[in-house]
């Protein structure tokens, strides 16, 4: 099924709206990215792309690259993963310390920041290079050889990464970090600075919205069960504490990033990936949620 007409009527509709919200200026880097950016791309699994606006300029993709850590982890620990990280939405800031305090180290979900950080030590105990680590799994699932992060951003993220740090020291007091702490924050900053574009990223989630099937190279990255899992999660805690409300208004499982990035998949059918740097409050593109609201109202498809 071909979407180009529905994308191109999402882009003459947003017109008005695109650059309304900020950028995530308190990443140096990221406060440099002009607003007024809109691209779409939607992917089938014989590879069939469907875009508009800049879906071909790379971008940084911030925590949607905790999706592909989660299953990069999940794929090497399998369900003990579960010990150390929850599967409930927080309901608090994606950097809030708050809920660690309360239940001892163990973060919430794998979405939020001090969740990705225990994943990424996780990542670090089981691979040489963690940060490479996971740039190749991205190039894996795209097909595209030559994507790798930005080192600018990546050092925009250090520099700028006492909360995290503070998180990560604070887990390590429960036990519940195993590498050193700087060994985490700098694989975990340098995943949030890999650099990819909607095509890109919507032909990298095919692989959920195929039972874990990688399409391009034939290979389960996941079983069907972990695929409808890690979707799951995607649908409950992958929009930061709004993600009840993009649930009822998208109707998709989803990943964004404050970059500006959200991913989606349409189960059985494509990837999704819309991009736009101005966000809303809740650090989601703002035009980006109203162009996935519009795709699932205009094609009639949801999970629901």
């Amino acid at each position: 099924m071909s979407y180009q007409a529905t994308l191109d009527r999402i882009y003459a509709a947003l017109q008005p709206v695109i650059g309304e919200g900020k950028v995530a200026s308190y990443i140096p880097e990221l406060a440099n990215v002009a607003p007024d950016q809109f691209g779409m791309a939607v992917v089938d699994f014989a590879g069939n792309v469907c875009s508009v606006g800049d879906a071909t300029k790379r971008f940084s993709i911030q925590s949607i690259s905790k999706l592909f850590a989660l299953t990069l982890a999940f794929q090497r620990e399998g369900d003990s993963l579960w010990t150390r990280v929850g599967r409930e939405p927080s309901g608090n800031p994606f950097n809030s310390l708050v809920q660690l305090e309360r239940e001892q180290g163990i973060p919430r979900n794998p979405f939020i920041n001090a969740g990705a950080l225990v994943v990424t030590d996780m990542l670090a105990s089981r691979s040489v290079n963690a940060a490479q680590s996971l740039v190749d799994f991205v190039r894996r699932l795209s097909g595209v050889a030559d994507i790798t992060y930005n080192t600018k951003v990546a050092q925009s993220e250090i520099s700028t990464s006492s909360r995290n740090a503070a998180m990560a020291h604070f887990m390590k007091s429960f036990g519940n970090l195993h590498n050193k702490v700087g060994e985490v924050l700098h694989a975990y900053c340098h995943h949030c600075a890999i650099e990819m574009n909607c095509v890109e990223l919507a032909r990298a989630v095919c692989f959920l919205a195929n039972h874990g099937v990688n399409p391009w190279t034939g290979q389960a990255e996941i079983d069907p069960s972990s695929a409808k899992r890690l979707s799951a999660l995607m649908l409950t805690c992958g929009t930061y504490d709004t993600a009840g409300d993009f649930a009822f208004r998208v109707g998709l499982p989803a990943k964004s990033g404050v970059g500006g990035g959200i991913v989606a998949i349409l189960p059985g059918q494509c990837g999704i990936c819309v991009w736009s740097p101005a966000l809303e409050e809740s650090g989601n593109s703002h035009a980006g949620s109203l162009a996935l609201e519009m795709f699932t109202s205009l094609t009639k498809q949801s999970i629901f």
